[in-house]
């Protein structure tokens, strides 16, 4: 019992102490049975061991999100080798000839091909006031800490899958009733990854010589497109055929020699809503002879708002110059458009819907730098490092530096489907 009342004193009291976590005195210990209070000899104090703790429970949290980065290829970067990393590979040589009496062959050349990763920074922080801390009923610190910890993992697995994504060789689910479709925006929610598109992609990885992952390829799904797989035949869930700590993390289960992992972070092709008031907006006035301006209607759109984005202007996929509040400049001319023909967000299916990118990978296809000090660290200052001259708060923030880079296109192919939950899923960022 007492050890119980002094942890939750802790956490609600006064932050002073290092590592901002909210202790009633960091430079005195307190006794639970009288409240009298003993100094700290130097050096001899709880806070240190509490900030660890606080930093391990964020970086765990963070570590929980990384979906893709588990299978990227680590490329270290020592400190004092500038931000940008070459990654050098050997081209290979074509079949060894046969070789006639007496005559020397032609050689072969030899030589490399390079592929160049820049690292960035990123980081974000969040102040908390000591009055917060003081009487907050829930532990605030440590919460924070939790979610920016968990923030910072999320968005480096964005940016690994933005790399993976990023790839040029990519494929399109066909319709149900057998219909190939050949650019994102034909795309539909009837064109689902079936085990007949994973056997194709299986394939393409096959013949183009990507080396498997512990026996196995690898592709990595969103949810809505898990669900479309689990009600096909020959789908096995992981846990029937992998001990569980050889099971990756987010994986789900296997069909046709891939093993899935599933990831919210999957990238979803979609578009954000044309006008603030409105996803689509519609054709005014019906455009009969050729041209670059289509006037609109049905919504409320600020001027060069939609400018460099793409519009699907009922099938026509067009890409947008510049608009004002009821015209919009295409780059390509337009023509037989009927009067309220709707116009679309073009980034993702037909008629707008989600398109969901699936990556199916072989070994080291992609790869993360591993900066020499630049790997994820949550840092706490304490009111009296932060908090201006009245120490009124401290900050817990997180910081890190990547990049990446596709190592192998031919280990690389991104799937594009539909799935029965495009119509309510939701761009991602």
């Amino acid at each position: 019992m007492v050890f119980h009342w002094m942890k939750r004193d802790m956490m609600m009291a006064d932050s002073g102490g290092q590592g901002g976590y909210p202790v009633a005195n960091t430079g005195n210990y307190t006794n639970a049975y009288t409240g009298a209070e003993t100094a700290f000899t130097p050096g001899s104090t709880m806070a240190p061991q509490i900030k660890e703790w606080y930093n391990t429970e964020a970086l765990e949290n963070a570590r929980s999100n990384l979906i893709f980065a588990q299978f990227a290829k680590s490329i270290p970067l020592p400190e004092h080798h500038g931000m940008t990393v070459e990654m050098r590979k050997a081209n290979s040589f074509g079949d060894v000839p046969r070789l006639k009496e007496g005559v020397i062959p032609d050689g072969q050349e030899f030589g490399y091909s390079a592929v160049q990763a820049t690292v960035y920074e990123y980081g974000a922080y969040t102040p908390l006031g000591r009055r917060l801390e003081r009487h907050a009923i829930d532990p605030v610190a440590q919460d924070a800490a939790e979610e920016m910890g968990a923030a910072g993992g999320n968005t480096q697995d964005k940016i690994a899958r933005n790399v993976a994504i990023s790839g040029s060789n990519v494929m399109y689910c066909d319709k149900a009733d057998g219909t190939h479709i050949s650019s994102r925006s034909q795309l539909d929610g009837g064109c689902v990854l079936t085990p007949t598109m994973v056997n194709r992609a299986v394939t393409w990885l096959k013949k183009h010589k990507a080396p498997r992952i512990d026996g196995k390829y690898i592709a990595i799904v969103h949810p809505s497109v898990t669900y479309d797989l689990r009600e096909t035949k020959g789908w096995l869930d992981a846990h029937e055929y992998a001990h569980p700590d050889e099971i990756f993390n987010g994986e789900i289960g296997e069909l046709h020699g891939v093993r899935f992992i599933e990831s919210d972070n999957a990238k979803v092709y979609k578009g954000k809503p044309l006008a603030s008031d409105s996803a689509t907006l519609l054709v005014n006035g019906a455009i009969s002879s050729a041209g670059k301006t289509i006037t609109f209607d049905g919504g409320t759109v600020a001027a060069h708002a939609l400018k460099d984005r793409y519009i699907l202007v009922g099938a026509v996929k067009c890409l947008v110059t510049d608009n004002t509040a009821t015209t919009i400049t295409v780059q390509d001319n337009v023509n037989n458009i009927a009067d309220n023909t709707v116009i679309y967000p073009g980034e993702g299916g037909a008629e707008g819907i989600a398109v969901y990118g699936c990556v199916f990978l072989g070994k080291n296809a992609f790869g993360m730098i591993d900066v020499a000090g630049g790997n994820m660290e949550v840092i706490i200052k304490t009111p009296e490092q932060a908090g201006g001259p009245l120490n009124q708060f401290g900050t817990i923030g997180v910081y890190f530096e990547t990049g990446g880079a596709v190592l192998y296109e031919e280990r690389l192919l991104r799937v594009e489907c539909g799935s029965h939950y495009s119509d309510v899923d939701e761009d991602d960022e």
